[in-house]
């Protein structure tokens, strides 16, 4: 358990709920010590647990489901929806442990058929940890290397391009639209790649917003590489250069907020993506080929599922404006009126 700290997202969720209680009449009792977790007072009289961004709203099999993402790629594509052609793979001891073969060979093997580059990522974790795009074989081991290291399950795709938008669902509403966009620092004339991250780490730490930059990410080194550079480049005044090929707030990237903007047709794919995975609350990642404020046509490919959350953080998101942290309140505001009237 890490030190109490006002930099917590957890912190700020477990705060911003308890003054939202406040507000609407609703008791929301919070651990005093940790800030962590909590309950709320429903309106049959009957506590629901939270913990953090996890509330009681959606179902523990289909939140099983969501935090597996082959499970979910097999139900959306059985249901219909655009996924990714995605193989399942397994670390040498686990496929030994359950007699499978389809292990880190037979995923190089996968990958060289489909043909570089390929995306290589945890089964199970979030926030883009270890989510690696791979362009031969070095770089293809050595993201399996890590990412077995966390999780025994792991999943190789193809890339696939296109504007990378969050959608957050609750029952029947989009709550919050934004696209993300990946950690990217740009030239002054002066500063080294490295001494741009400094700068950039400073300046959420100036804004509040509690992302921490791991500038000895491999994954950056691979990044600099392809594009002929080393953190000791300096880049020229106004050239932006992009440091990841994941584009999660969580790892330094930003957001452009589309909540006002979405059409209605890709809200309404959202809405039926979160009801057909026997969810209420959830975070639905979209790539789409145009834009998410155009209209989704069903009979032309311009959209791909990525993957779903259904824990969904919004807290790097709340730090990117005024107007996002006014969005984020008003969401919680309607995340707990939904947990006080739940039967």
């Amino acid at each position: 358990m890490s030190q109490k700290t006002t930099q917590n997202p957890v912190v700020s969720i477990a705060r911003l709920l308890k003054t939202l209680g406040k507000e609407e009449h609703i008791v929301v009792e919070v651990e005093p010590t940790w800030e962590h977790v909590g309950r709320i007072l429903k309106k049959n009289n009957t506590y629901s647990y939270f913990r953090g961004a996890h509330f009681d709203l959606n179902g523990l099999g289909s939140t099983e489901i969501a935090v597996d993402k082959a499970y979910t790629h097999y139900f959306l594509k059985k249901s219909g929806f655009r996924t990714i052609d995605t193989k399942t793979f397994f670390s040498q001891s686990f496929g030994k442990k359950i007699h499978s073969t389809n292990t880190i060979r037979s995923a190089y093997t996968h990958a060289k058929k489909i043909g570089f580059p390929v995306v290589v990522k945890p089964n199970t974790a979030s926030q883009g940890r270890l989510v690696c795009v791979t362009h031969n074989q070095r770089t293809f081991f050595e993201a399996v290397k890590h990412i077995t290291q966390i999780d025994r399950v792991f999943l190789v795709q193809p890339l696939i391009s296109g504007h990378d938008y969050r959608v957050v669902v609750l029952n029947n509403e989009v709550l919050s639209a934004y696209e993300r966009l990946p950690l990217t620092v740009t030239g002054d004339g002066t500063s080294t790649i490295h001494q741009l991250l400094v700068k950039k780490q400073k300046q959420f730490i100036t804004e509040g917003r509690d992302t921490h930059i791991n500038a000895d990410d491999f994954r950056t080194t691979h990044k600099l590489a392809r594009l002929g550079y080393t953190k000791k480049t300096i880049l020229p005044a106004g050239e932006s250069c992009a440091l990841l090929d994941n584009r999660n707030l969580s790892t330094g990237g930003d957001s452009i907020d589309v909540t006002t903007t979405i059409d209605p047709t890709y809200k309404q794919l959202a809405i039926d993506i979160v009801k057909t995975m026997g969810l209420s609350y959830c975070g639905i990642d979209l790539m789409v080929q145009h834009s998410i404020t155009q209209p989704f046509h069903p009979k032309t490919n311009t959209y791909t599922v990525i993957e779903l959350n259904a824990a969904p953080g919004v807290d790097h998101y709340a730090k990117s404006g005024p107007a996002q942290k006014k969005n984020v309140k008003e969401m919680y505001r309607k995340v707990l009126k939904a947990i006080y009237t739940q039967e």
